[in-house]
């Protein structure tokens, strides 16, 4: 009887033995889809759109002269997603990496609160703010990030626990994603500099670092700790800081830095000494696509383009092409309202000079009529060329997109002595031969003044010549200038330049001097007159960016 017993018992257990196996046999064959670890996957990102809703004109380097044709608007860009993600519908990854809320009427109108349900729906998978996040303020930029779906990374912005000391970080430092077997991981910075490129007041109550000062460490979590395959640093810092970065010892273990701020249109990756650099240009015109071969669960091979985004190529998306006309509905006809013409192709892309901020010190030197009037060096605002009437319509619209931010005009007087020395530190900004010490700005705009310059030469021995009206300038003569005001910086300071004498606010604006000035004299025809020359590079340059394989096309 005992030996039965041990015999049923055994043949019992046989049995459970023999169906788990059979059990767990299906469950690895169904699982086995799952598990597979060869393919592609595809990492998609947009940068810098700067709230363009509609396809606009868009400026290329062709043939070496200016070429315009139509590129991006969301509708369109919702296209271009969404076919790139139906070619690699499991393993397709999508970013924005900064300016969102900035950069139109209808941003300014609704604080940018309008764009939160439009990139909403357009399916975003990460986000890193950019420099002009924080136009509407730290609490405003926490709502408007908040409000988007998808997980936001930046490492280097801290609460400002008072008297400057870093608290928590605003957003989690990195973000994980597993493809295929693999695990690559995303680590978010934003531009330090904000307080200082931008009014001090946008960003107060946060406190910015370096990512020099953090990244090794975040590098060493996601490799060693996180045990990422693949690292890529978000980041808003500007093609030449980024370059600088991927040159650091401390990027050591990241692959890629998927960069942003200064609009250029990396085509072909830079290789640095520790990782590669891209960037996909501007205004929702182009979507930079990474693609990692995969086999076995390791990454092979890869490769990298830019797409451009054709309207006529990516027809607009009805459900979005309808939610931008809703969100637009209510200030549309404003918007669309002309207050001016231009015979000139209207463009921001050149590092020295552009027809956009010509208009704009045309018209400040009209009104103020100081001896000088100095306008930022901005990237923002796409280009807008003539129509078949041969006439570029100016509307209310397209004055926001040149200038989102209505600052208040300031006059004041500086010597000679300061507007050199001024000069000399604006070029530095643009052209230091570290690049760690670029802005990311283009040379700033003056009209009563013309400044030869080179760019390439060292610090503090650029201006080489400089003439006030028709007169060479003198050091000891006292100058009127004219700004505009930045809010929250000192009373004696205009366009970054120190100790002003006699400086005050006028009753009037930048949008009401340009609106008044086209009243007048519309149609305009803004020509660049080389007011400041450079003359150790071509006057049509393009990028600040030197000494690496890229050109901007």
């Amino acid at each position: 009887m005992h030996s039965r017993r041990k015999f049923i018992q055994a043949s019992l257990l046989a049995g459970l033995v023999t169906e788990s196996s059979e059990v767990l046999a299906e469950e690895k064959s169904e699982m086995k889809p799952i598990l597979t670890q060869n393919g592609t996957i595809t990492l998609l990102q947009t940068t810098d759109v700067h709230c363009q809703l509609h396809a606009h004109d868009e400026l290329f380097w062709e043939n070496n002269q200016l070429a315009f044709r139509k590129a991006g608007g969301y509708a369109h860009l919702a296209t271009a997603i969404d076919q790139l993600r139906k070619q690699n519908p499991d393993n397709t990854f999508v970013m924005d990496t900064g300016d969102m809320f900035q950069g139109s009427m209808l941003s300014v109108k609704t604080s940018g609160q309008a764009f939160v349900p439009l990139l909403n729906a357009i399916g975003y998978d990460l986000y890193l703010p950019g420099n002009w996040e924080v136009v509407y303020y730290k609490q405003n930029m926490q709502k408007l990030m908040g409000g988007l779906m998808a997980p936001k990374v930046c490492a280097n912005m801290y609460h400002d626990v008072g008297e400057g000391k870093k608290g928590e970080l605003v957003f989690q430092p990195y973000h994980i994603i597993h493809k295929l077997g693999v695990k690559i991981g995303f680590l978010g910075y934003t531009d330090h500099l904000v307080p200082i490129r931008q009014s001090p007041y946008y960003s107060k109550g946060i406190v910015y670092t370096k990512p020099e000062d953090n990244i090794k460490y975040w590098v060493e979590v996601l490799k060693q700790q996180e045990q990422c395959d693949f690292v890529i640093v978000l980041a808003h810092i500007g093609l030449s800081q980024q370059i600088a970065l991927a040159n650091n010892p401390d990027a050591k273990g990241v692959d890629y830095v998927f960069g942003a701020d200064t609009h250029e249109r990396v085509r072909k990756p830079i290789q640095c000494e520790y990782a590669k650099v891209v960037e996909p240009g501007a205004f929702g015109s182009f979507v930079g696509r990474l693609d990692l071969q995969v086999t076995d669960g390791k990454i092979v091979g890869e490769k990298y383009e830019l797409i451009e985004v054709n309207p006529k190529k990516y027809p607009a998306k009805p459900e979005i092409k309808k939610l931008v006309e809703e969100i637009e509905k209510p200030y549309h006809a404003q918007i669309n309202q002309v207050i001016g013409y231009s015979t000139e192709p209207l463009y921001r892309n050149m590092v020295v000079e552009n027809t956009i901020d010509t208009l704009i010190v045309d018209a400040l030197k009209w009104k103020v009529n100081t001896e000088v009037v100095l306008s930022n060096g901005f990237r923002f605002c796409p280009p807008c060329v003539p129509d078949a009437s041969g006439k570029v319509a100016i509307t209310e619209g397209y004055l926001f997109d040149m200038l989102p931010v209505d600052a208040t005009v300031r006059v004041g007087k500086a010597t000679g002595q300061q507007l050199v020395d001024w000069l000399e530190k604006e070029l530095q900004n643009v052209f230091a031969q570290d690049a760690t010490k670029r802005f990311g700005g283009w040379v700033v705009r003056f009209k009563g003044m013309e400044v030869e310059f080179k760019a390439f030469e060292r610090v503090g021995q650029r201006v080489k010549k400089v003439m006030i009206g028709d007169k060479p300038l003198e050091l000891e003569k006292t100058y009127t200038i004219a700004a505009c005001e930045r809010d929250g910086d000192p009373a004696d300071m205009l366009c970054r330049m120190k100790g002003v004498k006699e400086a005050s606010n006028t009753s009037y604006t930048l949008h009401s001097v340009m609106k008044e000035y086209l009243k007048e004299f519309s149609p305009v025809s803004p020509k660049m007159r080389q007011a400041a020359k450079v003359l150790d590079a071509p006057q049509t340059l393009l990028s600040q960016v030197h000494g690496v394989d890229y050109q901007f096309l």
